[in-house]
């Protein structure tokens, strides 16, 4: 989930659209009272923040984000049609992640939110978790609250690159691209029998699998 911050509603829903249509889930907000209620709920992968805004300005929603336990690990890429020196520097000395000075091209936004994602992600083999579901990369194990479930090496792998990305919504096609290769591109069925499968040895957890209708497939915590 990406979490975009811009009080131009035009802008806002070009933004969105795009992010969308490169494969990520995202939701826009006015200010950061809006954004601080949507934190409350969910902790996305990472925000777009505006530093021009109504009320608080992105530089003291940025101070807030950074004071929080909850929400410091938050990547943040901040962007202003100000442009200058002095608010990139006070922006990344708080602790930002990237800048973005406006006006910027959807494909170059996209871009910069992937390197930073990739930047952000947890190193290769560290233990994930996402509520009672737990996998160990080293030990090849997971456990789904107590019990320990067996995967085959597709199945693991497809859910070692869910759980490394919670939140985002992968196609098929990249599912197939990532777990499998080239080869099998456009066999979606595959996808979705493997998804099948795993949600079944999951047990419960199998739910924190969400289908995204007509993109493709997303892993977060059930509330």
């Amino acid at each position: 989930m990406i979490y975009c911050v811009e009080d131009d509603s035009s802008i806002r829903e070009l933004m969105l659209y795009a992010l969308r249509a490169s494969g990520f889930e995202a939701e826009g907000f006015c200010d950061g009272n809006a954004l601080f209620q949507a934190l409350g709920q969910t902790k996305p992968q990472l925000i777009l923040l505006d530093i021009m805004l109504p009320g608080m300005d992105g530089i003291e929603i940025l101070k807030k984000l950074r004071g929080n336990p909850v929400t410091a690990s938050v990547p943040v890429i901040m962007a202003s049609a100000r442009g200058t020196e002095y608010d990139k520097v006070v922006g990344l000395d708080l602790g930002a992640d990237d800048y973005l000075a406006k006006p910027f091209g959807m494909m170059e936004m996209v871009s910069r939110i992937r390197a930073v994602l990739r930047r952000s992600a947890p190193p290769a083999d560290r233990p994930l978790q996402i509520g009672r579901l737990r996998m160990d990369p080293m030990a090849h194990t997971v456990y789904a609250g107590e019990n320990r479930v067996e995967l085959t090496l597709k199945e693991f792998d497809l859910l070692r690159l869910l759980m490394e990305h919670p939140g985002r919504v992968f196609t098929r096609d990249q599912l197939l691209e990532q777990i499998w290769s080239t080869d099998y591109l456009g066999e979606t069925r595959t996808v979705d029998v493997h998804i099948g499968t795993l949600r079944t040895k999951l047990g419960p957890c199998g739910d924190y699998i969400r289908t995204v209708r007509g993109v493709g497939y997303r892993l977060e915590e059930t509330s």
